[in-house]
């Protein structure tokens, strides 16, 4: 005897998205991670360091040691609120981003001690040669890292902070300048792996040594936090698409390597 199976609509519902997960995730292992730094030198890479136009890299702040990506201002002596940032030249809009990043050294003199073993990357960034000389931080997001400080206290790396931006967190717009993320505190010289991955002005997720640590949707601009900026450039309001990658500098010591990029766009991508 053949016993009938009736299929409800819940049930339905349920194997097709299973179904359409799946078929999600098999996209993504399809495409290629691209490598954003071969390694040898910045081709690919323009700095723009506060009080400097874009394409000056000031004391050699950003350099290439032993195969990474190092932020070094032993040319500075006092720090001088030369905020700094490296960026990759290409827009993104979709795509997943994997890193590594340590802090190694000693603050540099005249550094706001906030800056204290604290870097990050930016994302859906204004372009810097669109940035005027003046400008201390483009508008953009910020996925923060900041390391331990010995001192027993949780400092938890992977945040977000928001310079001329706002974000929606639980559903709400949020208009502080810093979320912290779920991640423990990372003590050391230790090399930390961290993975952003962006849908255009969709959702964004922020990820610690493989674990999800942040989540928030609908990067826009909008508040403060920047100064001596082109007022064209910052419409509040805009929802932020896409937008330029770049590597902080901000006082602290830090480098960077095995820097990859998956294009998500034809998975994600709404024509």
């Amino acid at each position: 005897m053949i016993k009938r199976i009736t299929f409800t609509p819940l049930v339905v519902a349920i194997s097709f998205l299973i179904f359409s997960c799946n078929t999600a995730k098999s996209s993504i292992n399809d495409e290629e991670w691209i490598p954003l730094f071969n390694g040898k030198d910045l081709t690919g890479w323009t700095p723009k360091i506060y009080s400097y136009e874009a394409g000056n890299n000031f004391a050699n702040t950003f350099r290439i040691q032993d195969s990474v990506i190092q932020v070094n201002y032993d040319g500075y002596g006092d720090f001088g609120d030369r905020f700094g940032h490296l960026y990759y030249d290409t827009p993104y809009s979709y795509y997943h981003l994997k890193l590594e990043y340590r802090f190694i050294g000693e603050l540099q003199a005249g550094a706001p001690s906030y800056t204290l073993r604290n870097s990050g990357l930016m994302f859906h960034s204004q372009d810097p040669r669109n940035m005027t000389k003046d400008q201390d931080w483009p508008i953009s997001v910020e996925m923060q890292f900041l390391g331990g400080l010995g001192d027993g206290r949780p400092r938890p790396t992977g945040n977000m902070c928001s310079p001329g931006t706002h974000i929606v967190y639980q559903g709400q717009l949020y208009e502080g300048h810093c979320i912290n993320s779920t991640s423990k505190t990372y003590d050391g010289d230790q090399w930390i792996k961290a993975e952003l991955i962006v849908l255009g002005d969709s959702l964004v997720t922020h990820i610690i040594e493989g674990d999800t640590v942040l989540q928030y949707s609908k990067p826009q601009i909008g508040g403060d936090k920047i100064h001596n900026h082109n007022p064209a450039e910052k419409p509040d309001g805009k929802l932020l698409k896409e937008g330029f990658i770049a590597l902080q500098s901000e006082g602290q010591p830090v480098e960077f390597k095995n820097i990859y990029l998956k294009d998500l766009s034809k998975t994600y991508k709404k024509d």
